[in-house]
């Protein structure tokens, strides 16, 4: 590059800035390339390991963005470029940006890293940013090469010993980034007081933000292991209704039907509360002694799906209360509808109930 064969010469760091980008310029399509190949490498590992995350992105440096980089002087000799070999002095060609949701999510994606690719540095820079007492944001960043067992593979042999750099973050922390060029302040030292404990402030509730998420997340597991474990043991009466738990509830009494949607034992949640139950020991009282598959065969001649057997249970045992105060009790179709199955399971021989929640029965 632009080297001086006299000490004393003044380096022309415009002049290394284009020669940068023309020698850039020749392989950038290479360095896109394999950001889109990283990508697809991470993402097809998230999903084989079910990591949900937020986003996956892949780029390669733009020129001027690399120019500009290519340009910095030395912080240590201002008169020197900082990367006087820009091409392997620059380690952030190819990029790759993961945003998770919660910080536990960042463990696992750095096992995904570490076993796909040959991570020769990572750093945190939450630590680098306390330490010089810089403001910013949160994230870690590998740099990365592709194992010697997949170059060996033609598809992947173009690129050898070619480095790139992901960055992770979780989403809160990709927010702070998002905003941080419209931040004039870097250095805590410069900011005036009122502004740097706003700052402060700001980042402080931005992590405890990032660990409630992560508090609740574990909460609302913690909660679904015990519903499911009670549900299965019989104590019924300890078991909050939600859409989880009612899959649960549903799969063990009426068997298993994987054609439920998540949305159908939401909507149903719904409408139990509605009609005043507050545990599932009270629906199991309430749908005691009738048979989903008898009442589906009444009313349709053949078996239905699991919600609506459910639902003919608790028509069957609720009676007119069932459509008294269901969520759709002012729709004139509704009511005609659930009348006319009472009358089947009636005409059929069966014991229709009356069946009252307790919170109904004031």
């Amino acid at each position: 590059m632009n080297e001086r064969s006299d000490p004393t010469e003044e380096f022309d760091f415009k002049n290394h800035r284009l020669q940068a980008i023309q020698e850039y310029q020749i392989i950038r399509p290479l360095y896109e390339e394999y950001a889109n190949v990283i990508k697809n490498v991470l993402s097809e590992a998230f999903k084989a390991q079910r990591i949900k995350i937020h986003s996956i992105e892949a780029r390669a440096k733009t020129l001027d963005n690399f120019g500009n980089k290519a340009s910095m002087p030395s912080p240590d000799d201002p008169s020197s470029p900082y990367y006087p070999n820009p091409l392997s002095d620059i380690t952030d060609l190819a990029g790759v940006r993961v945003i998770v949701f919660l910080p536990r999510t960042l463990d696992m994606v750095d096992g995904v890293i570490q076993a796909q690719f040959e991570v020769f540095e990572r750093m945190d820079k939450t630590l680098i940013l306390i330490k010089e007492e810089k403001l910013g944001y949160a994230s870690i960043h590998y740099l990365v090469r592709f194992k010697e067992n997949r170059t060996n593979l033609l598809e992947y042999s173009r690129f050898k010993n070619l480095v790139g750099e992901i960055q992770v973050r979780t989403i809160l922390q990709h927010a702070w980034a998002e905003i941080e060029h419209d931040i004039r302040y870097k250095a805590v030292e410069t900011i005036p007081s009122t502004i740097r404990r706003r700052f402060m402030s700001l980042a402080g509730m931005l992590e405890m933000a990032d660990r409630e998420f992560q508090a609740i997340q574990d909460e609302d597991e913690r909660l679904r292991t015990e519903a499911r474990k009670s549900v299965r043991e019989g104590k019924l009466e300890k078991v909050e209704i939600t859409p989880d738990a009612l899959k649960t509830y549903l799969d063990k009494k009426l068997g298993i039907d994987r054609r439920m949607k998540d949305a159908s034992y939401e909507w149903t949640v719904k409408f139990l509360r509605n009609l005043g139950f507050s545990n599932f020991e009270q629906i199991d009282e309430c749908i005691r002694g009738f048979d989903d598959d008898v009442l589906s065969r009444i009313v349709w001649g053949t078996r239905g799906g699991q919600i609506t057997r459910f639902e003919y249970l608790l028509l069957a045992g609720m009676g007119e209360n069932y459509f008294k105060f269901h969520l759709w009790k002012t729709w004139d179709w509704f009511i005609d509808n659930s009348k006319k199955n009472l009358a089947k399971f009636k005409e059929a021989g069966i014991m229709v109930g009356s069946y009252l929640p307790p919170t109904r029965r004031e």
